[in-house]
């Protein structure tokens, strides 16, 4: 049986393109999701050389059409 997980994306809000994707174990508490997110954003920011101030996470939600 799979783990239920949430997905998120970084973007990078100069550019509007998203930079970065993030998968996180649904049953964490949501001050953890969130110190993790914030672990992520500081790595992505380094990884593109951008100012973390730049960047911001959405979840992604599974849109079926």
């Amino acid at each position: 049986m799979k783990k239920a997980v949430k997905h998120y994306k970084f973007i990078n809000s100069a550019t509007g393109n998203i930079i970065n994707y993030h998968s996180l174990d649904e049953s964490l508490e949501a001050e953890k999701i969130k110190e993790e997110l914030e672990k992520v954003k500081a790595q992505v920011a380094i990884k593109n050389g951008i100012y973390l101030a730049t960047i911001y996470w959405e979840e992604e939600k599974d849109e079926v059409k």
